[in-house]
C-alpha cells in the first residue's frame, strides 16, 4: 500500500445474550486472507471507491450481509479507530458499529462463531488489529444507554419475560439492577405502547408462570428515560 494511502473498514461488533444464560457473547469471523488470515475478528469489510457503497450505513449492512450473515433488531454507530500501527499494511481506520441480535440467533459454517464477550475485553481472546478495544468501546457505549435506555430489549427473545428483562439488563450493566426498578420502567414502556402484554405466560420447570411481553418499539431508535436506573453514585 503506498504511503500516502488510508486503508477504510467498517467494522461490527454484533452481540447476542447467550441463550439459557445471562451474558453476552459477540460474533467473530475468521478471516479469509492476509494479515493475520486464519485469526478470528469481527466481521467487517473494506471501503473503497471498488466497491459501491454510497454511505457507511451501507457499507454495515454489506459487512452484516456478508461477513456476519446476521439481521440485528438495532444497529448504531459508535465511532472511529484510526492511526499507523493498528494495521500491518499502514495508516487504517475503522468506523464500528454496535449491532444487537435476537437471543436466538444462530450462526451456519465454520467461519462464524460467538464468544464470551468478557472474555474478549479481558483479552483472553486476543483479536487483530485493535477489535478488543473496538468491542471493548461498544460494550461501553452499550452500557451507558443501558441506564437511561431501553435498548437491552433488544437482545431478548419475541416474547419475554420481566425476569428475562432483567438478566438482559444486568449483562449489559455488568453488575445488579433492582427489580423494583425494572419492573417500573417496563410499566411506564407498557402504558406508552413501546411493551406489550401478549396475554400469554410461561410455564417454568420449577416456580409460578410467568407473564409474558414483547417489545414493540414506537418508530426507530430507543426509548429514553429520565432518570437513571443505577442508585445515585453507583
Amino acid at each position: 500500500m503506498s504511503t500516502v494511502e488510508v486503508l477504510a473498514s467498517v467494522d461490527i461488533v454484533a452481540l447476542r445474550l447467550a441463550p439459557e444464560a445471562q451474558h453476552l457473547q459477540v460474533l467473530l469471523h475468521r478471516r479469509e486472507r492476509e494479515p493475520h488470515v486464519g485469526q478470528w475478528a469481527l466481521p467487517g469489510v473494506i471501503v473503497n471507491g471498488r466497491i459501491p457503497d454510497t454511505s457507511l450505513e451501507g457499507a454495515a449492512e454489506r459487512a452484516l450481509r456478508e461477513k456476519a450473515q446476521v439481521l440485528p433488531r438495532h444497529l448504531e454507530q459508535v465511532g472511529t479507530e484510526g492511526n499507523a500501527f493498528r494495521d500491518p499494511r499502514g495508516w487504517s481506520l475503522s468506523t464500528y458499529y454496535l449491532a444487537l441480535l435476537d437471543t436466538h440467533q444462530q450462526v451456519e459454517g465454520d467461519q462464524l462463531a460467538f464468544f464470551d464477550l468478557d472474555s474478549v475485553i479481558d483479552r483472553k481472546v486476543l483479536l487483530p488489529f485493535d477489535h478488543n478495544l473496538l468491542v471493548e468501546r461498544a460494550r461501553e457505549r452499550l452500557a451507558s444507554k443501558t441506564v437511561y435506555s431501553s435498548l437491552p430489549l433488544y437482545l431478548l427473545a419475541q416474547k419475554f419475560t420481566v425476569l428475562d428483562a432483567l438478566g438482559a439488563v444486568q449483562a449489559c450493566l455488568g453488575q445488579a439492577v433492582n427489580n423494583t426498578s425494572l419492573r417500573k420502567r417496563l410499566e411506564r414502556l407498557r402504558e406508552l405502547g413501546w411493551v406489550r402484554d401478549t396475554g400469554e405466560k410461561n410455564q417454568p420447570r420449577l416456580g409460578r408462570p410467568q407473564q409474558l411481553y414483547q417489545y414493540t418499539p414506537q418508530g426507530d431508535g430507543v426509548f429514553m428515560f429520565d432518570r437513571s436506573l443505577l442508585p445515585e453514585g453507583a
